[in-house]
């Protein structure tokens, strides 16, 4: 098991040393010399690229827009639950309020229930004690 652990950790040390040498895409060149570039770009009439750069910004324009109003709609998002928290926060406190004088008059009325028995148990005493 412990063997099969550090055969693991060490393919994945390996993994991600490798990754680097292959993250450009390139061939190596230990100059990185600029004749030895694979897959040239080919020339680009000026015609086909004034339509690229007006097709470009529109979509960019776009995407803008649709990532303002996501913004926005996030904005109103977290202010909502801001509200809702502070809601639930005041409802919280006003049950807590609640639940405490509860308790405290559930503790009066077990008070006042007790002091009656002890009123019955006396006169019950006086009672058996006047026949």
């Amino acid at each position: 098991m412990k063997s099969l652990k550090t055969c693991v950790f060490t393919a994945a040390i390996f993994m991600a040393c490798s990754c680097a040498a292959f993250a450009d895409g390139n061939a190596f060149t230990p100059l990185n010399f600029d004749d030895t570039a694979y897959g040239t770009p080919a020339k680009v009439s000026s015609s086909s690229s004034i339509q690229a750069t007006e097709q470009t910004p529109a979509g960019n324009t776009k995407m803008q827009s649709a990532i303002t109003q996501l913004d926005n709609a996030q904005v109103d998002v977290r202010n909502e639950l801001l509200n809702y928290k502070s809601k639930y926060s005041d409802v919280d406190a006003q049950y807590k309020a609640v639940k405490a004088e509860r308790k405290a008059l559930e503790k009066q009325i077990k008070q006042i229930e007790k002091r009656i028995k002890q009123i019955d148990n006396a006169k019950e005493k006086i009672r058996k004690n006047m026949m």
